[in-house]
């Protein structure tokens, strides 16, 4: 298995193989609580006005996303595990647009599959792509507003690279390690009221969903992101 680490929305078109595309604070966090939470279908979008097209195509339909880091106007919910738990998902429909995380997932075009990346199920990501048998992986740091790198994807695909050479990866580090990071300061700034303090917590809690979420391209429809079990782990 070939291993390339990429970055940002250049990093996500030039992914081939398996991509996993990472986006830990926070996109790729909600996603898979979203899902926890009950939601039928997950779109995830590059932009504001497409979020609201899908918004129209499906009544009833919860919109959650983010600029800068802050919700958007007319949005149901920010970028935030926190807000997406509060909400009654069951059976509903939700539209997610990042800065980062689902501009990576759009880009993504050339890539066999494409995953996303968070901690939140970091374990069940690694034994899909190791039962796949890939020979190429491409994991795909959005970083800081999909411009600059950041701690806490670099520790991601880190991890992830390690544990697919089957080697022992710091997961037990992680919420220490990612305490400092400076996207990080924001969820324990009070002035934030943005970047709730538990968004830290849901966002560190390493392995707490057994599941993979993977992009669903179908030509004329809108990408879907579709939850998959992940493999029985070897005895």
């Amino acid at each position: 298995m070939r291993i390339e680490f990429l970055d940002h929305v250049a990093g996500a078109r030039q992914a081939r193989g398996i991509a996993v595309v990472i986006d830990v604070f926070r996109a790729f966090s909600v996603a898979p609580h979203a899902f926890d939470a009950g939601a039928e279908r997950v779109f995830p979008v590059g932009e504001v006005d497409d979020a609201f097209e899908l918004g129209r195509r499906f009544p009833g339909a919860v919109l959650a996303g983010e600029r800068h880091a802050r919700k958007l106007p007319g949005f149901n919910a920010g970028n935030s595990p926190t807000e997406i738990r509060a909400l009654d998902l069951r059976g509903k429909v939700l539209v997610h647009t990042t800065h980062a995380g689902t501009q990576g997932l759009v880009n993504a075009s050339q890539a066999d599959e494409v995953l996303t990346g968070a901690f939140v199920n970091i374990s069940a990501v690694c034994r899909y792509v190791r039962a796949r048998g890939a020979d190429l992986v491409s994991l795909v740091r959005m970083g800081h507003e999909a411009r600059e790198r950041c701690a806490e994807d670099d520790l991601y695909a880190e991890c992830l690279g390690q544990m697919l050479r089957g080697q022992p990866a710091p997961l037990a580090e992680v919420r220490d390690r990612l305490r400092s990071a400076p996207a990080a300061r924001k969820f324990f700034d009070p002035a934030c009221d943005w970047a709730p303090r538990d968004d830290f917590d849901y966002c560190t809690e390493v392995d707490r969903f057994d599941f993979v979420l993977r992009l669903r391209r179908v030509p004329g429809q809108p990408l879907e992101l579709e939850r998959l079990a992940a493999p029985i782990p070897a005895a």
